[in-house]
C-alpha cells in the first residue's frame, strides 16, 4: 500500500496526476495572469487580490489577507498545522531592452511560461492553490491536519520579514513549513545565511586644489575595500553549504562638490554566512581589517511599510539554517516525491536566500523546500518555468500533507 493510503504508489501517482492535469489550464492561466501583474516588494496589493480570488474559486475553507498583506488560504481544521510558503513579490525587470519578450506578457510557448516571477516565485503559488484543490477533491488531507497556503509579500526586499510577522503576530503557527522556492523538483533543506553591513569612514573636507589640507574619506576606505577582497578567500567552508563569501556591493561619499575632498565615505557589504559564521563574527572580521580601526561598522535595518501600511523595523540579519538529512520532514519530502515520480529525489540546498531564514533560522520551525523552476533562471531575463514542473509540483503539494502525517506519526 502507498504512503498516501489510496492504492499502490503507481496507482496513487496516476490518480493524482490525472486530477492535476484536469486543472492544468487553471494553473497555466492563473500563473500567466500573475506574471502580468507587476508586484515588486511593497507593491503587491493587486497581485494579492488576484490570488485571493483564485483561492476562493479553488474552494479553500477560509481565505483572508492579514494585517501585513499576506494572503492565506486554509483547508482543514486539525491541530497539526502545515504552512506552504510562496512569496509573490518579484525583483524589477532591469533593462527592458535585454528581454527577448515582454516580461509581463506571461508568454507561453512549447510548454514553457516566460516572464518576471515565472521561476521566482509565482509558479509555486499557482501550483499550491490548485494542488490543494486536488488534495480536497481526492480526500488526501488527514482529519487532524490544517493546511495553510500563503502568498507572502516583501521577500525580495527582506527575506523572512513578512512570514515572521505572520507567524508571530497574525495567528498562523505551523509545526512545519514547505517553501515553494524553485528547487528543480529536488528537496532542499537549507542555505547559507546573510547580512547586510554598512561601513563608514570619516575625513576632513577641504578644497581639492590643496588636498593635503584635508583627510580624504575615500582614501581611508581603500585599504578596507582591499581587505574585504582578501578576506573573501579565507572564510569558513562547510561540506554541505559551501564557503562563506563577502563582497562590496555599493560605495558612496559625501562631498560639497566635485572640487571638494570628501569627508565621509560609505560602502555596503553583502556577507553570505556558512555554518559556524554569525553576524557578530562577520562584523568583527571587518573591524579587524587594516585601516578599519576608526571606521563605523553596523548592521543595516529594514523598515519599509507593506502595501497595507504595516511596518516593523527588522535587522538585516538572515541566519544560516540547515535541517538534518534524517529529519522526518526531509524524509516526508523524499518519500512524497519518490512515491509520485518513481525515483528518489536529490536533497540539496539553495545558493540564494529564502523565507527559511525566518521560519527555521529565527523561529526554529522545521523547514524544507520543493518547487517548480530552476534557480539559474531567477532574477534573470530568461525567467521561466516548464508546464511539466507545474504539474509535478501541484502533484507534490496535493499529497505532501498525507505523507508528512504518516511519517510524523511514526517518528514523533
Amino acid at each position: 500500500m502507498s504512503l498516501g493510503g489510496v492504492g499502490t504508489d503507481r496507482e496513487q501517482a496516476t490518480r493524482i496526476r490525472k486530477a492535476v492535469e484536469g486543472y492544468a489550464e487553471n494553473i497555466i492561466t492563473f500563473l500567466r495572469e500573475l506574471i502580468a501583474i507587476p508586484s515588486t516588494s511593497t507593491n503587491e496589493g493587486e497581485c494579492i487580490r488576484r490570488i485571493r480570488l483564485e483561492m476562493e474559486r479553488a474552494g479553500f475553507d477560509v481565505v483572508r489577507v492579514d494585517a501585513v498583506g499576506n494572503v492565506i488560504g486554509t483547508m482543514g481544521s486539525g491541530p497539526r498545522k502545515i504552512l506552504y510558503d510562496s512569496h509573490i513579490d518579484t525583483v524589477g525587470v532591469g533593462d527592458r531592452a535585454a528581454w527577448k519578450w515582454d516580461p509581463f506578457q506571461g508568454k507561453y510557448e512549447n510548454g514553457i511560461i516566460y516572464g518576471r516571477g515565472a521561476s521566482d516565485n509565482k509558479a509555486a503559488i499557482a501550483c499550491m492553490v490548485w494542488g490543494a484543490r486536488v488534495m480536497k477533491d481526492l480526500g488526501l488531507l488527514p482529519d487532524d491536519v490544517t493546511l495553510h497556503v500563503a502568498g507572502i509579500v516583501q521577500e525580495e526586499d527582506c527575506d523572512g520579514w513578512a512570514v515572521h510577522e505572520m507567524i508571530t503576530t497574525q495567528g498562523i503557527q505551523p509545526e512545519c513549513v514547505l517553501l515553494g522556492e524553485c528547487t528543480n523538483l529536488q528537496i532542499n533543506r537549507g542555505h547559507r545565511g546573510r547580512c547586510e553591513i554598512k561601513v563608514t569612514t570619516k575625513g576632513v573636507s577641504c578644497h581639492a586644489s590643496a588636498p593635503s589640507r584635508g583627510v580624504n574619506a575615500i582614501y581611508k576606505m581603500m585599504p578596507i575595500v582591499a581587505g574585504i577582497e582578501e578576506l573573501n578567500g579565507r572564510l569558513k567552508n562547510d561540506p554541505f553549504l559551501g564557503r562563506g563569501t563577502i563582497a562590496v556591493t555599493s560605495i558612496e561619499c559625501k562631498t560639497g562638490s566635485l572640487n571638494v575632498v570628501p569627508d565621509e565615505c560609505t560602502i555596503y557589504v553583502d556577507r553570505r554566512m556558512t555554518v559556524g559564521e554569525t553576524t557578530e563574527s562577520s562584523i568583527e572580521e571587518i573591524r579587524s581589517l587594516p585601516g578599519a580601526e576608526d571606521a563605523e561598522v553596523s548592521l543595516l535595518t529594514y523598515d519599509s511599510p507593506s502595501y497595507t501600511g504595516y511596518r516593523r523595523t527588522w535587522e538585516k540579519y538572515f541566519p544560516t539554517w540547515v535541517l538534518d538529512e534524517d529529519h522526518p520532514l526531509v524524509e516526508a519530502g523524499v518519500k512524497c516525491a519518490e512515491s509520485l515520480f518513481g525515483e528518489r529525489p536529490r536533497t540539496s540546498k539553495w545558493v540564494f536566500s529564502t523565507d527559511g531564514t525566518a521560519t527555521m533560522g529565527r523561529l526554529g520551525i522545521p523547514t524544507i523546500g520543493f518547487g517548480p523552476g530552476e534557480e539559474r533562471h531567477s532574477h534573470s531575463v530568461d525567467d521561466q518555468v516548464s508546464v511539466e514542473h507545474l504539474v509535478r509540483s501541484a502533484m507534490f503539494y496535493a499529497l505532501f500533507p498525507r505523507v508528512y502525517r504518516h511519517v510524523a506519526e511514526r517518528s514523533f
